[in-house]
């Protein structure tokens, strides 16, 4: 018989929920299925719609999906395939700027089944570029990081984190990822850096009184001096385009890609979406000065290639276009302006950083991504890869 003295057993623990990785499964999605997707996004990078992958008419371009409980589509990738020199069984699977998928989740759900599919397929490895940035650094920091002669990269410098790239950038190395961006951000594919002016909210006058005082100038000189832009329409245009272009790459020596590229691009864009692809052209007193490609997907706009004659520099006409463009994606709602690819450099003796000069004159800001990252599904032939590709840049 009790005495009531005895304690009362302990409650049963009460079970804690263990979170369940959501299923998902990847399949091969048809092109309409693929636009519709990106259409139903605020923003995906051009280099992930379809149009993109007729536009690489050296790759073999495959649109892929991914399915949660009920066969919802919940992501998209375009992958872009490329056969190994002498092994056309194999192929490197590329998804730049991709896929769009739930990065700030489990990522393993997400890229085990990619994997499996394309390792079934032929892949030899996946490469892909996650759209995820780890950290951004203002106008201002830039600026004085240049000017400060004990700092010479931006990563020198104190950086504001982003909690999902950096534990991205974490979890990829943890599931035998291989970083592939190099030291100057710059590769073979997509840079890790770039510069973006941010849009959101903001009107013409709060965009043009963030940029530096050279800046305003310049807009203000080119008006001035009568400097006109216009849109581009029409083979004439983008033949002008790429005269002015071809002129550009001799002088700055780089290798310009061939009319052909532009006109499947703006051909392919352009069908896609009417408001995808525009040239815009600024001419002083009839000469063509300067002349760019702008690229937009839902809320975001991209300046992705630019020309500009030797003479007539002192017209300003780069800095009307980038003015002109500014306006037509704050005009669109978009709520980024892209410049794209930067390196990291603010060494004053570097050459590049010029380039990183003219881009924080927008008064944007810099930002570092995840960057590019190889998965080899099979090793051997990932190596013969990598050793092909490091031969050929030495050769280069």
């Amino acid at each position: 018989m009790s005495n009531g003295s005895h304690s009362a057993p302990a409650p049963a623990p009460v079970p804690v929920p263990v979170p369940v990785p959501v299923s998902l499964t990847v399949a091969p999605i048809s092109a309409a299925e693929h636009l519709a997707y990106v259409r139903s996004r605020r923003s995906v990078s051009f280099l992930q719609t379809p149009a993109w992958g007729r536009v690489k008419t050296e790759w073999r371009a495959e649109s892929l999906g991914w399915y949660g409980p009920g066969a919802r589509l919940t992501g998209a990738g375009l992958v872009l395939h490329r056969p190994v020199p002498r092994l056309d069984n194999f192929t490197l699977a590329y998804l730049p700027w991709g896929p769009d998928i739930d990065w700030s989740g489990d990522i393993d759900a997400w890229l085990a089944p990619l994997a499996a599919h394309l390792k079934a397929r032929g892949a030899f490895a996946i490469r892909l570029c996650p759209p995820v940035a780890t950290h951004t650094w203002s106008a201002a920091q830039v600026k004085e990081g240049i000017a400060d002669p004990g700092v010479r990269r931006l990563t020198d410098l104190p950086g504001e984190p982003d909690p999902v790239g950096v534990r991205v950038t974490e979890r990829l190395r943890a599931g035998g990822w291989l970083p592939q961006s190099p030291e100057d951000g710059f590769g073979a594919g997509q840079p890790q850096f770039t510069y973006e002016v941010p849009l959101a909210g903001r009107s013409e006058q709060d965009v043009l009184g963030g940029m530096n005082q050279l800046w305003r100038r310049n807009i203000k000189k080119a008006a001035k001096e009568g400097v006109e832009v216009t849109v581009g329409s029409g083979p004439a245009d983008l033949r002008a385009f790429h005269e002015l272009y071809v002129h550009t790459a001799a002088r700055d020596r780089f290798t310009p890609r061939p009319l052909s590229y532009f006109t499947t691009m703006a051909a392919e864009m352009s069908a896609e979406d009417a408001s995808r692809f525009t040239l815009y052209l600024a001419r002083h007193q009839g000469d063509l000065v300067a002349a760019t490609l702008m690229v937009r997907v839902g809320g975001h706009a991209w300046y992705t290639y630019g020309a500009s004659s030797t003479a007539k520099r002192e017209v300003r006409g780069s800095n009307a276009l980038q003015w002109a463009m500014v306006r037509a994606a704050l005009a669109s709602g978009c709520d980024t302006y892209d410049l794209r690819g930067i390196t990291p450099t603010l060494d004053v003796d570097d050459p590049h950083v010029g380039l990183v000069q003219f881009k924080v004159g927008t008064g944007g800001r810099a930002v570092r991504y995840v960057g590019e990252w190889d998965l080899p599904l099979r090793p051997l032939v990932h190596r013969a890869f990598d050793l092909f590709m490091r031969r050929r840049a030495r050769s280069l």
